[in-house]
């Protein structure tokens, strides 16, 4: 996409949530890791900078590495800038994630499943309700997502889950209730990030194994956001849920503009999507007969 596209989508999505209660900041906010996350495990394979406020994640042979939010949220909007592992990254997955605490566990997923030198990587994204997953859908990027950070960001309210892109919207999953699918609406979930190695499946579904002479892999992290209704892992219900921002009528399905923009990455960087595979899926989902895309 052109710089001019991009920045007046950028700018267009900043108007519409300016204004309104609790509005995301224009620009990342650098605030220290430890306020609001802490490491799961491998503590000795993070590495902060800038005062805590950008750290890397590192995966070697023996180990990767990962954080999670404090708190648990029901709804909102909650972003991370990364830089992707530079170089030959094949075998390892960076992760971005939303997810319940329990069995029947609800989860938004970004993966970014690495690649080879020269090899596009692959964004990666599923949606998971009442611990039913396999709705896959995977895109190359419009950039080099090593050479520099961007934007990844879930809006998730009781009507929708989007994923952004830098304020691109890649995909939409709707609430199809009344269909009899499932939608995640009373399981608060924490926010995850980690590093780790996957070459049994994650390039070219596991023919291309993890180089290990070329690690450590790293994957940058900064200016992370969240806004969300905060809740203990037991609730069930936001006490602001219908007053912020990201439950205002605007947020309840895309507009014109962006329905426009995600045609332009399905038509021009999918490669994969759960609602079209026929021979996985002979009989296709019913949220997908809600997509008008598809």
């Amino acid at each position: 996409m052109g710089s001019h596209l991009h920045w007046t989508m950028l700018l267009g999505l900043l108007l519409m949530v300016s204004g309104t209660m609790g509005a995301p900041p224009k620009r990342p906010v650098n605030v220290p890791f430890g306020r609001n996350y802490m490491p799961t495990w491998a503590f000795d394979h993070i590495k902060y900078f800038n005062g805590g406020s950008d750290i890397q994640l590192h995966l070697d042979k023996y180990t990767g590495t990962g954080f999670q939010s404090k708190g648990s949220y029901l709804f909102g909007h909650f972003s991370m800038q990364i830089k992707l592992v530079p170089g030959d990254s094949a075998g390892t997955v960076t992760a971005f994630y939303l997810s319940s605490q329990n069995s029947e566990h609800d989860e938004i997923d970004f993966e970014f499943l690495g690649n080879r030198t020269g090899q596009p990587y692959i964004l990666q994204t599923n949606v998971f309700t009442g611990g039913k997953g396999d709705r896959e859908q995977r895109i190359y990027l419009w950039f080099d997502p090593t050479k520099d950070y961007h934007s990844y960001s879930v809006l998730w309210n009781m009507y929708q889950i989007v994923f952004f892109v830098d304020a691109v919207p890649i995909r939409v999953f709707k609430n199809c209730k009344d269909l009899g699918v499932k939608f995640p609406f009373n399981q608060p979930m924490k926010i995850y990030s980690s590093l780790w190695n996957a070459d049994d499946w994650a390039t070219r579904g596991g023919l291309e194994k993890t180089d290990w002479s070329k690690a450590p892999f790293i994957a940058a992290y900064r200016g992370f956001h969240i806004d969300g209704c905060e809740s203990s892992v037991q609730a069930k219900y936001c006490a602001t849920q219908g007053k912020r921002w990201w439950d205002g009528k605007e947020f309840q399905d895309l507009d014109q503009s962006q329905w426009r923009y995600l045609r332009w990455v399905r038509q021009k960087y999918t490669i994969y999507n759960y609602c079209t595979d026929r021979v996985r899926y002979p009989n296709m989902s019913p949220e997908c007969k809600r997509d008008r895309d598809v």
